[in-house]
């Protein structure tokens, strides 16, 4: 009896304009960038117009990747709230795959622009077998101060104990696959921060992912209890916003790419994985095709990198020792640059950047349940 699960952070599905840009530039589209417009109720109008237009293109993209995974169980991220993800699942997916994921949970949690972490499921896997919903647990109100989780470098950063430690969540959902229960942990960490204090952003917002890495573990630790947690049949599925090697990217298309793999000595990554916790089962594929993003501030600062995983408690990693994900990279960008053997036909109607699938690639496995 086998269960295919993947993780996708979709960016931004979204069922609220976004008109912030009026008053600051930052947010503003760059297409909008190139008109004169004469006042805010003529920038929303456009805005509105913009993002319909665009949204529709892209949404077609993010359906076809989430049909190319083929998968029983969808943990998500980037997701505005369940109606956004019922008018898409609905409106765009349905009509490829039709009869399919009937069930979806999410949880407020704690991300400013109201960004969420979602569950979408079949009721059944591809061989019959009933897919049982139990239970679904928020982790977003704990603090640093539950889990004494609260340190220096946070304090620095002008974090206090009593703030909240997931950026986001760490949305707990029980399940029973034929019977057998199997715990999901869908979260999405901290990203990236600008540069700070002389550190890279991702250096400088290090801390908070280290943190938001600590929680999750006792988490685990706490429900299944320290000494069998690993035994136990658990995932841990999303976009941590880190990773522990990258693929630097050199040169360009008419005198060549030049493709150099690079460890990074921390990583919050390695909290979870430590001692054989669990299996980061990605890195069960060649160095340089573990990646489920592409990096670019122009030609001087490119990379490759995974921020998406599906992280196996040690007893189903150990049972499921052939099992190699699939990452699906059709609906990127045209931008986006492939090591050598690795180049793949693109969605149609794909965009130079946009549209796109996803700034991010699906991530796929299918895994024994016995």
């Amino acid at each position: 009896m086998s269960l295919r699960i993947a993780t996708f952070n979709l960016e931004n599905l979204m069922n609220r304009f976004d008109f912030s840009g009026f008053r600051n530039e930052l947010n503003q589209d760059r297409a909008l960038a190139l008109f004169e417009i004469a006042d805010e109720k003529q920038y929303r109008a456009l805005e509105q117009a913009r993002a319909i237009a665009l949204t529709d293109d892209a949404r077609q993209l993010t359906a076809l990747a989430i049909a190319a995974t083929r998968a029983d169980i969808l943990c998500l991220q980037e997701v505005d709230n369940l109606a956004a993800l019922k008018a898409f699942e609905y409106g765009y997916l349905f009509k490829m795959i039709g009869h399919g994921y009937q069930d979806k949970y999410s949880a407020s949690g704690n991300d400013s622009r109201g960004i969420d972490v979602a569950v979408m499921m079949r009721r059944e896997t591809a061989h019959g077998q009933p897919i049982e919903f139990v239970r679904m647990t928020s982790h977003a109100h704990h603090t640093f101060a539950d889990f004494g989780l609260h340190t220096p470098e946070l304090a620095a950063l002008g974090i206090e104990p009593h703030d909240r430690i997931f950026r986001r969540d760490c949305l707990e959902i029980d399940l029973k696959v034929d019977g057998r229960p199997l715990t999901l942990y869908i979260v999405h960490f901290k990203a990236m921060s600008p540069p700070r204090n002389g550190m890279d952003g991702r250096e400088a917002s290090m801390p908070v992912r280290m943190a938001e890495a600590k929680a999750v573990r006792h988490i685990v630790e706490s429900r299944f209890g320290v000494e069998k947690a690993a035994s136990k049949r658990w995932v841990i599925c999303g976009d941590l916003n880190d990773y522990r090697e990258r693929v630097i990217i050199e040169g360009d298309s008419h005198a060549g790419h030049r493709f150099t793999p690079a460890q990074e000595a921390v990583s919050s990554l390695n909290v979870l994985t430590a001692g054989g916790f669990c299996e980061n089962v990605v890195e069960r594929r060649p160095e340089l095709d573990r990646w489920t993003l592409y990096h670019t501030r122009g030609p001087q600062e490119r990379h490759l990198c995974q921020l998406d995983y599906i992280l196996l408690s040690e007893g189903l990693a150990r049972h499921n020792a052939r099992a190699v994900p699939e990452i699906v990279r059709a609906g990127q960008p045209w931008r986006t640059v492939f090591p050598p053997g690795q180049e793949i036909d693109r969605y149609p109607r794909t965009g130079w950047d946009r549209p796109k699938a996803s700034d991010h690639c699906p991530v796929a496995v299918t895994l024994d349940m016995l």
